[in-house]
């Protein structure tokens, strides 16, 4: 099977539907959602989906995703950030653990130290940009929150 074709396991699903969960509770419900097309990719915004505030109909699938480093992820952020306040972005490593730490200047101690750590499978990184989603770049980030699946 082709790593693109590789389903969750139930781990996996479990770690969605909880992290969704968590979302549902703190609020976040992010306009936009870019999902990768790969099969556990869009796995995970299904059971994200079942349990946050999430509307289903504000998902874009790209296979691009799969195969585009952090700076590529920062190009599909601006684009599609001209036309939303808040999206959610669900893709790779170690991409998303490279763009999360690049675009987080400063932030909340406790979610900063955690990053750190890593970024594991579901884990959700919060970062706000003052002058919009449009002009995210390295360091102008803020990390209001970082949460694994062991956290919940």
């Amino acid at each position: 099977m082709r790593d693109f074709d590789r389903p969750l396991d139930a781990t996996g699903k479990a770690d969605a539907e909880a992290m969704g969960a968590a979302m549902r509770a703190c609020g976040y419900a992010p306009e936009l959602v870019i999902c990768s097309s790969a099969r556990r990719c869009r796995e995970t915004f299904d059971g994200l989906l079942r349990h946050s505030a999430i509307d289903h109909r504000r998902v874009s699938h790209l296979d691009s995703l799969y195969t585009e480093d952090a700076h590529g992820y920062l190009t599909i952020i601006h684009e599609y950030g001209q036309k939303t306040a808040s999206m959610m972005i669900i893709g790779h490593n170690p991409m998303m653990e490279d763009l999360a730490m690049a675009i987080s200047g400063d932030g909340e101690d406790q979610a900063r130290g955690a990053m750190i750590g890593g970024f594991p499978t579901s884990g959700l990184a919060v970062i706000r940009f003052n002058d919009g989603i449009s002009e995210a770049a390295p360091g102008k980030g803020y990390l209001e929150a970082f949460f694994t699946p062991a956290d919940l």
